[in-house]
């Protein structure tokens, strides 16, 4: 088994890294392979609301210019994936945020890509504003059927400078039990497939508001 945490920092080992990494301990510890993708120091755009990636069903991006579609794919081979992104103006950090508006259309819109896969959100915060970051990342999980792993708080960890957030013990060890708690989840769901199938994908309904 594996699992890919995409990591929406710029610094590649900042403590956004270190809360990861936090988690990962754990999934290694379980016999587990994890792998961090790196992804916030690349120049990566917005989605174009083209629908391109809906029409051909190739789950594929029409963008091009930079390793969204590699990333997808390794995701979808994956059996758990991690969400992590440190905090900008109470928020996501852009170039994650434009990740996931393609890379989670794109799953959604060919067949449920990500469907049923065990996954976390982690976020790494000076101050305050991780709620409401944290809350945002769960949206694409929720969104996308996924099985979210928890732990005993938040998953939420406080530093300024990078490595800071190892001071943060709170903090560090909501990491730890998530990366304890994933492992279960991701034990259980392998040992249980062949017993329980999973549930069936339905046609999207969408309903508009306005007429």
């Amino acid at each position: 088994m594996k699992v890919i945490a995409v990591n929406g920092s710029p610094r590649k080992e900042g403590n956004t890294y270190h809360a990861l990494m936090g988690v990962g301990r754990q999934l290694e510890e379980n016999d587990i392979d994890f792998e961090i993708l790196h992804i916030g120091n690349h120049a990566i755009r917005g989605c174009m609301a083209c629908g391109t990636c809906a029409k051909n069903q190739d789950e594929k991006c029409s963008i091009t210019t930079d390793p969204l579609n590699e990333w997808i794919q390794q995701i979808k081979a994956a059996d758990g994936i991690i969400l992590a992104s440190p905090v900008y103006y109470a928020g996501i950090a852009g170039t994650m945020k434009c990740f996931l508006d393609r890379a989670f259309y794109v799953a959604g819109s060919n067949g449920g890509l990500f469907r049923q896969k065990v996954a976390a959100a982690v976020v790494a915060v000076r101050r305050t504003g991780g709620s409401s970051t944290f809350d945002s990342l769960n949206h694409y999980l929720t969104y996308s059927e996924m099985i979210l792993a928890t732990s005993n708080y938040w998953n939420i960890s406080h530093g300024r400078v990078p490595g800071e957030v190892l001071q943060d013990a709170e903090g560090m060890q909501i990491m730890e039990v998530l990366g304890r708690n994933m492992a279960w989840l991701l034990k259980m769901r392998e040992q249980t497939s062949v017993l329980l199938p999973k549930p069936k994908s339905v046609g999207k309904i969408f309903t508009n508001f306005i007429r």
